[in-house]
Order: structure tokens, then sequence, then C-alpha cells
């Protein structure tokens, strides 16, 4: 199954970046951004191509299931209010919650894993293995379940990314194109959370 999104404002094409961090209309923080406007661009620009393309893209994974990975991906940062903003988005609220319950039982710290045999294994470090609880698979369906597993994947354990991670999602009904889309959305929640980050850093007065 699929998730299903709903009419929300989430799908409209105003500045994301803005509307997370709540910059105005000519507000210190928007003269700010104004002075890269090109990054500015490109940062909305990335937001829409992956979840308000003009049109679909021929075997590229559901819009719906894009914004459940993306609340997922934001909470897993610890970034609640950017993983409302995705959640929204989504109109059936069985799925909504079941993400919320899995950014709970996927929270870790990382990063983990094993480095190839050499200088760096001393930093290899052992952490939890995700897999989505399965009365919640139930409800999210075995694709977006495989989806969530490789994001806490990229997330938590990019040094164990393998062929084996890869297959795990091909057993689970993911197209390749798919898979490259999905890094790609984990790669640019990463990015949008750190700007997200710094602009409310710089909007918060100094003690």
């Amino acid at each position: 199954m699929n998730a299903v999104v709903s009419s929300s404002p989430v799908l409209q094409t105003f500045d994301v970046i803005d509307q997370l961090v709540g910059i105005a209309p000519g507000s210190a923080l928007d003269r700010l951004r104004a002075q890269r406007e090109q990054a500015r661009t490109q940062a909305q620009q990335s937001y829409v191509a992956l979840f308000a393309p003009t049109e679909p893209v021929p075997e590229h994974f559901e819009i719906a299931d894009r914004f459940a990975v993306a609340a997922f991906v934001a909470g897993l940062h610890g970034q609640p209010d950017v993983a409302r903003f995705y959640a929204e988005a989504l109109s059936d609220q069985g799925v909504a919650q079941a993400i919320e319950a899995e950014v709970a039982r996927g929270a870790a710290q990382g990063p983990y894993g094993r480095y190839p045999e050499g200088p760096l294994s001393v930093e290899d470090e052992a952490g939890p293995v995700y897999a989505v609880d399965a009365a919640h698979r139930t409800v999210l369906g075995e694709r977006l379940s495989a989806g969530l597993a490789h994001a806490h994947l990229l997330v938590f354990h990019p040094r164990d990314a393998s062929p084996a991670a890869l297959q795990a999602l091909l057993d689970a009904g993911w197209r390749t194109t798919e898979i490259v889309t999905l890094s790609q959305l984990v790669a640019f929640l990463a990015f949008q959370i750190r700007v997200v980050i710094g602009l409310r850093a710089l909007a918060t007065p100094s003690a």
C-alpha cells in the first residue's frame, strides 16, 4: 500500500526553508538569505523536484511515500517541527501515526558501522539494526517499510551501505531509479535540516 497525500499547503511551492524557520518578508533573516539568492533558489528547486514535481516521473516512487520517508528522516534527526511539516501532508492518519511511532523506535545517536580493514577500524562502532515493527509494517506496507529501514541505514549506518542493503530494497519491489531518488531525498533532508538549524540559531538573540 502507499501513503496518501492530502491537499495540505505543504504541497505548494512557497519557500519551504523560510516556512520552517518562520522568516518574514523583509526581516533581517530574509535579507540575509537574499545575499545568497542562488543557493536559496536551488534549495527550493530541490524541494519542488522531490515533493511537488510538475508531472509524475515514471518509475519513481509515490509522492506520498516521499513525505512519509521525509517525516521519518526529520524525526531521526531530532527535528519534530520539520517532521510534523512533512507528516501534515499525509491524509492517512494511520500512516502518520505509524511513522511517528517508528521515529521513537528508531531513535539513535550514530554514526555506527565498520570501516574497511585499516587505520580507520579503530573508529568502528556497533549500533542498533533497525526494522519496522511488524504491526506497523501491516499499516505501511512492505515497500515503504523497506524504504524506512534503508533511510535509517543512511542516517545512522552510512558506513554499512552495501549491495545487500540495496538488494533488500529490490526484493521489496523498489526499482533502481526509485532507490536513487530515495537516497537523494535522505541527503536533501540532511541538508535542509542543517540550514534550518543554522538560521534558527541566527534568529535567536545572544544572551
